[in-house]
């Protein structure tokens, strides 16, 4: 059930890992992307503008779960790599424990902090009750989000990225059925899309949770694996924290920018709404290069195969350059018919409606490559062990959208809207593609390269630096 990635072709190994785990994200958005299609066709524009509203601070928290998660599987992926199992099984259980704790805290500053963050963000009057009611059960399925983050993220770093596919699937479909019976069955407006997102990522994680402990034997912990660790909890924290605070400073750029385009008015809202499912769905191969790289650096830096770091990047770029190509054609010809799948034909100004969302769709995909690079090298650092890189890469996305939405929205309007994205995706690169070049140099000089961990390594598995790992350098 589990994958070495520290030996053979990097871009055979990157292909066979990415595909599944580009399914498994397809699936995900296509949930994401019916609770929308239903929404604007069937409740209309508004109810859209409301869901739409509350992307940028949805990305805000839940962006931060997600990295959390991401950064407590990178060292169960190094002690995967290196075959210390013992040790990789107790990072498990307090990332569990830690998972706990962080959920609950979340959902509680959250539930009690929505409605004022919407005022904050001057969220139009006519959209407002509509986008609390749909973000507030959204953030009360955190816990949910935590489970099946965290589940999929030990599969992955085990080299098992097919197993959460299947889940996804289960649950897309049921997200369907939920959101039809919902919104017309039960008239429950856009929260009935929040609760049967919640409730399908909730099934989706316990269906996870029961296969992983039926057939992953490797993960059967004795009862000293189980303990509460403080030395592991620093670890998971140092990796976790600042991978989910990267999603989080990013995305208070992202809040600054919507909150201009609130200002704009619900028409605007709409059409970045509309557009922005769209973006989320073609560019699920990039997160799911991102997701692959993280996993293939954390096991090749646990094993010791720094020659193969570099390798792997230069691979994982060139399908993301080719994707990038095949993307930005598909939407010069198709972008208006896609626009469609969002709105309802009824709606009195669809034409502007379109040519907005269209706009915006062929701008973002014209600047794809950049954001491929953000992807595949910032979760290669990560997997590298050097979170605090991700932190500094998300502060420069921070800072351009803000820039973007603060001085030029006001003076160039929409336009300047669809070119905020691609500003940030510049920024992050400029730093993070000579960052991997310091990281990669570092690891060389401070560890040989060689096939198998060095026995002092070893011996230093109880330290709070994890093996081969940058956090603490």
């Amino acid at each position: 059930m589990t994958r070495n990635l520290t030996t053979g072709s990097p871009m055979r190994l990157i292909l066979q890992f990415t595909i599944p785990t580009l399914l498994g994200l397809l699936f995900q958005q296509f949930y994401n992307l019916v609770d929308t299609m239903i929404v604007g066709k069937l409740l209309g524009a508004q109810a859209l503008a409301a869901v739409g509203s509350t992307g940028s601070i949805n990305f805000f928290v839940i962006g931060f779960c997600t990295g959390v998660c991401s950064g407590f599987a990178i060292p169960v992926a190094q002690r995967m790599g290196a075959e210390m199992f013992s040790q990789m099984r107790r990072y498990v259980a307090n990332a569990a424990y830690l998972s706990v704790l962080f959920s609950l805290v979340l959902t509680v500053a959250t539930g009690l902090g929505c409605r004022g963050i919407l005022t904050l963000m001057r969220t139009p009057s006519d959209i407002f009750e509509g986008a609390y009611a749909y973000i507030f059960v959204i953030f009360m399925g955190i816990p949910v989000t935590f489970l099946y983050n965290l589940l999929a993220g030990i599969l992955r770093s085990l080299g098992d990225s097919r197993t959460p596919v299947y889940f996804l699937a289960m649950s897309s479909f049921l997200n369907i059925f939920l959101d039809f019976a919902l919104i017309l069955w039960f008239d429950a407006g856009v929260a009935g899309a929040a609760i049967a997102t919640v409730v399908s990522q909730g099934i989706s994680g316990l269906a996870c949770l029961a296969y992983m402990v039926k057939k992953f034997p490797i993960l059967r912990m004795t009862r000293e694996e189980r303990r509460v660790d403080g030395t592991s909890c620093k670890v998971l924290c140092a990796m976790g924290i600042p991978m989910g605070l990267q999603y989080s400073i990013t995305a208070i750029g992202s809040i600054v920018l919507q909150s201009a385009v609130n200002v704009l008015g619900s028409t605007y809202v709409a059409a970045v709404a509309a557009g922005s499912k769209l973006f989320q769905l073609l560019c699920c191969p990039f997160d799911a290069m991102g997701a692959t790289m993280a996993t293939y650096c954390g096991q090749n830096v646990g094993a010791c195969r720094l020659d193969r770091l570099g390798q792997g990047i230069r691979a994982c770029s060139l399908l993301g350059l080719v994707y990038s190509v095949v993307a930005f054609c598909a939407m010069l010809a198709f972008a208006a018919p896609c626009s469609m799948l969002f709105l309802n034909p009824s709606e009195p100004q669809l034409d502007l409606l379109v040519d907005l969302t269209s706009r915006y769709t062929v701008i973002f995909t014209a600047f794809f490559f950049p954001l491929a690079l953000v992807n595949i090298v910032r979760f290669s650092i990560q997997g590298m062990g050097y979170s605090v890189f991700a932190i500094l890469a998300g502060v420069l996305e921070m800072l351009a959208r803000t820039a973007v939405g603060i001085g030029l929205v006001p003076i160039f309007g929409y336009d300047a809207v669809c070119f905020a994205s691609p500003a940030a995706w510049i920024a992050a690169d400029l730093f993070l593609v000579p960052a991997s070049i310091i990281c990669i140099r570092r690891l060389r000089r401070i560890y040989p390269n060689q096939p198998e961990p060095p026995v002092q390594a070893q011996a230093e598995a109880a330290s709070p630096k994890p093996l081969r790992a940058g956090a603490g350098e």
